[in-house]
């Protein structure tokens, strides 16, 4: 089974920019979509971005829309999500995970494949 591995979390201020990849271990994954996803403790898992691999098709969190950019490169086999102009708000452990039937829906169900995740935490 293939493990996906997250990076590039980290402490930054309001305003400053972070770049989390998320690396398959296997080389021939190729998955139909990805997705990022983040939580809060004490909160749901929520929904935050997913590309489609046929056509590049990115969806967003209405919070993080024209602020945060997801990108594959299907050569490393890993996946980007591009993060500006951080908020207190957006202070979570980011996931990525293989997309399931239903992440075009935003959810949070179906996907597989999840990573650990990577601490992302924004100060004022």
């Amino acid at each position: 089974q293939v493990q996906l591995v997250e990076s590039g979390g980290g402490v930054v201020q309001a305003g400053a920019t972070l770049r989390l990849s998320c690396t398959a271990s296997d080389s021939t994954f190729n998955p139909e979509s990805m997705g990022w996803f983040r939580q809060v403790p004490g909160k749901e898992r929520e929904f935050v971005a997913s590309i489609k691999d046929s056509n590049g098709f990115t969806s967003y969190l209405d919070s993080v829309e024209g602020r945060f950019t997801m990108s594959r490169d299907n050569v490393k086999k890993t996946t980007f999500l591009q993060m500006s102009s951080l908020q207190p708000e957006d202070t979570a452990v980011y996931y990525c995970a293989q997309g399931g039937p239903y992440i075009y829906s935003h959810s949070t169900t179906g996907n597989s494949n999840w990573g650990e995740g990577s601490q992302v935490t924004v100060s004022s």
